[in-house]
């Protein structure tokens, strides 16, 4: 710290070693009203984070709560889709709103901005970063659980992400793939350093069980999450399934439909831990 700080971290350079974190925090729009803040993170793509996103929303808003998702993945959104959402993003003089499901899940993605669905974002980082940044400032949100979908890695939006939004803690998503272990622990160490609380881990595609016998196949090889859990102090939330029924319902944008218990302990886990 400096010997002439005067305790005004608004003043202060972003790399002052001792700079409250929260001084980076947005304020959200005026008339919004957000409960809680769980981002849904992973150290690496194609692990299924949009699906457990996408899982966790449903099932907070089976429970009764109003619900939102920040699909912060500009570059690659899917939430849309996969709630089967295409009515744009709406705005007046207040602010923007947030598309709705056909549940009344809260949406907000770039692609609810596009006119085609399939042009790509070409976009640099910071432009990427400010983006997420209005989708928590300039859009008037009303709901009791917020789920942000981010990008894997750990790059300028998951960093625009702590520091700009109060999270109340993330979930790291995880696949069965040993080299997935080291990819997991960017991640953790990533939200440790940000003073983030980890909520747990969740292993998507863990296996598939046979239609006919029921027998559980570990179509990746064995499962390493038990492991990498340990190591980091972490509970281990759920193992999900590959299940063709799920896959079809999110490419069908059905989502909201799934079947199935897998998720329903984590979900429960993560509501007490937030509370």
């Amino acid at each position: 710290m400096s010997e002439n700080c005067n305790h005004d971290c608004g003043s202060c350079g972003e790399n002052c070693s001792e700079r409250d974190p929260k001084s980076f925090q947005e304020k959200p729009h005026e008339k919004s009203r957000i409960g809680k803040v769980i981002g849904v993170v992973s150290g690496k793509g194609g692990v299924g984070k949009s699906l457990i996103t996408g899982m966790l929303a449903v099932l907070a808003s089976r429970q009764g709560n109003k619900v939102g998702i920040l699909d912060a993945d500009i570059t690659g959104p899917s939430i849309p889709r996969m709630f089967g959402v295409t009515e744009k993003l709406t705005a007046d003089s207040r602010g923007a709103y947030p598309s709705a499901s056909k549940t009344g899940i809260d949406i907000v993605s770039i692609n609810l901005l596009l006119d085609d669905d399939d042009a790509p974002v070409v976009w640099r980082g910071p432009v990427i970063a400010g983006s997420v940044k209005q989708f928590w400032t300039d859009v008037i949100w009303d709901v009791d659980y917020m789920f942000v979908d981010m990008p894997p890695g750990t790059g300028d939006v998951p960093l625009t992400v702590f520091q700009s939004l109060p999270v109340d803690g993330i979930v790291v998503v995880t696949s069965p793939q040993e080299l997935v272990g080291m990819i997991v622990g960017k991640a953790v160490n990533m939200a440790k350093m940000m003073n983030i609380p980890i909520l747990g881990v969740v292993e998507n595609m863990s296996y598939i069980s046979c239609p006919d016998c029921g027998k559980k196949i570990s179509v990746f090889g064995e499962s390493h999450v038990d492991e990498v859990a340990a190591k980091y102090g972490l509970k281990v939330l759920a193992k999900v399934p590959m299940d063709p029924k799920l896959a079809a319902a999110c490419d069908a944008g059905q989502i909201e439909q799934f079947a199935g218990d897998f998720m329903n302990e984590a979900y429960s886990q993560i509501a007490r831990a937030v509370q």
